[in-house]
């Protein structure tokens, strides 16, 4: 019971199971969790928290459960990264835009160290490359609205 809600979880419900881009569909969904907490730093920065605590156990179970590494189905590692890359940045249409482009580009690219990082065990590893690729994100993502 407890591995089927982890996976469940680790999924983000049925989204994971998407058959082409889970990822992109993934990071698509912590977008309304962006617009809800885009008011509240200490909010953002609880979801965050909160989301990456959930995210490390749940993807461990279920990589646990479904016998793999770093299962394609687990997206939650995806909200994650999604996360950070908006945290201390103003929300609006074009943030939102620029900030998920650089978010895909990022956890697909792997610059160093990100793709080190996935090597870690369990759901440390499948969660943390992406708040990884998070912070990449969020620092190109803060300096293009300073400059722009």
């Amino acid at each position: 019971m407890i591995n089927r809600l982890a996976v469940w979880i680790a999924t983000v419900g049925p989204i994971g199971r998407i058959k082409h881009a889970p990822g992109t569909f993934g990071s698509l969904a912590a977008i309304p969790l962006i617009l809800l907490t885009k008011d509240s730093f200490e909010f953002s920065l609880g979801l965050f928290v909160f989301f990456l605590i959930l995210g490390i156990w749940s993807s461990n179970c279920a990589a646990r459960t479904l016998n793999l590494h770093d299962p394609s189905v687990v997206v939650i590692d995806e909200v994650c990264g999604m996360l950070v890359t908006f945290l201390f940045v103003p929300i609006h249409w074009v943030s939102l835009l620029i900030g998920f482009a650089l978010f895909r580009f990022f956890d697909v690219l792997k610059p160093p160290p990100i793709r080190f990082l996935e090597k870690a065990p369990g759901g440390v590893g499948i969660v943390l490359d992406d708040i990884a690729a998070g912070l990449y994100s969020n620092l190109v993502l803060q300096l293009i609205l300073l400059y722009a």
